[in-house]
């Protein structure tokens, strides 16, 4: 008997783990969860989420949570099945079924999570920012982007840095100054081309944009030793962004902490010098660019200034450059998209002939009508910022199903852009259907209802709707009216976006150009 005395020792601490463990799935139980699959423990299925695939689509791991699938019965236990339900011989032997739907669970970046492919529930997401959901990004993103980027925070912080952000691109300094800026830093690069010279669309792109953010934050001029030293800086940091956060040595994310100190520090430099010069009362009046703004008219600290810039250049630069890149990459499939983009420009240049006018102006920039219409299918049919990171404040229940408070909700912006119930053959460049007239002249496939315009949320929605979604549109139409009125272009191999989450060409989409 002595032998057994410890079991009885340990039957209290049996018990109340019992029960803890009955309270625990009664809890669980009260929640009507969305079917789906928690995948393997501690991973989930995190690694199947961030498989590479093709850009124009869902991916193969979406497709096989939300996609309809066929039914594979064996024919004897199929027909057994009509006779034993009574059903009758017209139900088709391909019938399909949603293996768990639009909206599913899962276990994601460490986390219980709900994903959403429901254009209703993301847009119901986005609208109660702040009230039932908050931005919740994984913790390694806050850790190379800082803690005071506008991407992590919320709230109060969130807000205010919006504010400083949205100041600085008001749409009177749209029209007054960054308009300039862009068309100068787009002649920039695309007088650099030469005829049937094969070089990448996205290194371009990317050269146009960077340069334009370096100047218009840090008054930075193109081809200036410290510029290029930035942009090689920048480069390195980008890649450990948008890589695996292992912070080890020779890995990408741990050059990329290293780059962002060193950005930071060139941030902080630049700094000193604009301070001492105010203090000195020695202020240029070149100098009209986002540092300028943010010294003078806000009470930010240095690392909160520092997060800023840094988060700014980051999404001012990158996430451009992509659509960019991507809308030379659909173009040359959609000839009569051409010519008519070609038309409106050729309309746009001739006007500004007669008037001995050179630079654009907003009332050329508001005739590009068709140009918008290729900025919209290109922002929905390329994604470029895929999905958002969310978490729920609250309990919330929508649909029948419940979305339990502290779960992460991941709504899934492309899946609900490559809706066939939404936009009528989702895979096809059609630029046409984003006309309000509803013609599709020379696109013979109808144009998107006024109800799927509603869940086109290429630069998110709500209260954290892109700061510089005014200024990504304008960069588009200004590069596109110079390369449709100045050249022609061909792909010159084979290339495709894909999506690693992160929107990216593997072969950075190489183009041969001829001159118009």
């Amino acid at each position: 008997m002595p032998d057994s005395e410890p079991i009885f020792l340990l039957l209290p601490s049996i018990l109340s783990l019992i029960l803890f463990f009955i309270l625990i799935k009664r809890k669980q139980r009260r929640y009507n969860l969305p079917p789906g699959n928690m995948g393997w423990p501690f991973l989930g299925e995190t690694i199947g989420y961030l498989r590479p695939y093709s850009a124009t689509s869902v991916g193969e791991f979406m497709h096989q949570h939300i996609s309809r699938q066929a039914f594979k019965f064996h024919p004897f236990f199929f027909l057994s099945l009509l006779e034993k339900q009574n059903l009758s011989l017209s139900f088709e032997l391909n019938s399909t079924f949603f293996r768990y739907g639009n909206i599913y669970k899962s276990n994601l970046f460490g986390e219980k999570t709900i994903v959403s492919a429901d254009a209703g529930l993301n847009k119901f997401i986005l609208q109660n920012e702040g009230r039932l959901f908050e931005c919740s990004y994984p913790r390694s993103i806050g850790g190379i982007l800082g803690k005071w980027s506008m991407l992590v925070l919320v709230g109060d912080m969130h807000r205010d840095m919006r504010i400083i952000s949205l100041n600085f691109l008001s749409n009177a300094r749209l029209r007054t100054h960054l308009l300039r800026e862009v068309e100068k830093h787009t002649l920039l690069v695309l007088n650099t081309w030469k005829e049937k010279c094969i070089f990448s669309a996205q290194d371009e792109a990317k050269k146009f944009t960077f340069n334009l953010m370096a100047k218009n934050i840090m008054s930075m001029d193109p081809g200036h030793p410290e510029t290029e030293q930035l942009k090689k800086e920048y480069v390195t940091f980008m890649k450990g962004v948008v890589s695996a956060p292992l912070n080890l040595p020779g890995t990408a994310y741990r050059r990329a902490l290293q780059s962002r100190s060193t950005i930071l520090k060139f941030i902080e430099k630049k700094m000193e010098v604009r301070i001492r010069k105010m203090k000195e009362g020695k202020e240029n009046l070149e100098e009209d660019d986002l540092l300028e703004w943010v010294l003078k008219h806000s009470n930010l600290s240095t690392e909160q200034i520092l997060d800023l810039i840094l988060s700014l250049l980051f999404a001012g630069h990158e996430t451009s450059s992509v659509a960019i890149t991507l809308a030379i990459y659909f173009l040359p499939g959609c000839p009569l998209a051409i010519q008519q983009l070609r038309e409106e420009h050729l309309e746009i240049a001739r006007a500004k002939n007669q008037s001995g006018e050179t630079e654009l102006n907003w009332d050329d920039y508001k005739k590009m009508e068709f140009t918008q219409c290729v900025i919209n299918e290109t922002l929905r049919l390329g994604n470029v910022v895929r999905f958002l990171h969310r978490k729920a404040l609250k309990d919330v229940r929508y649909k029948g199903y419940d979305i339990p408070c502290g779960w992460k909700v991941l709504p899934v912006i492309a899946a609900v852009h490559l809706d066939p119930c939404l936009f009528d053959r989702p895979q096809l460049f059609n630029p046409w259907r984003w006309q309000q007239n509803n013609g599709s002249r020379g696109a013979g496939t109808t144009t998107s209802s006024a109800s799927s315009s509603n869940y086109f949320m290429p630069f998110g929605g709500g209260p954290r709707l892109c700061a510089g979604t005014e200024l990504a549109k304008l960069e588009m139409a200004v590069f596109i009216h110079h390369l449709v009125l100045n050249y022609q272009w061909e792909l010159a191999d084979t290339d495709e976006a894909f999506a690693f989450p992160f929107v990216d060409f593997p072969k950075g989409l190489p183009i041969r150009v001829f001159k118009s």
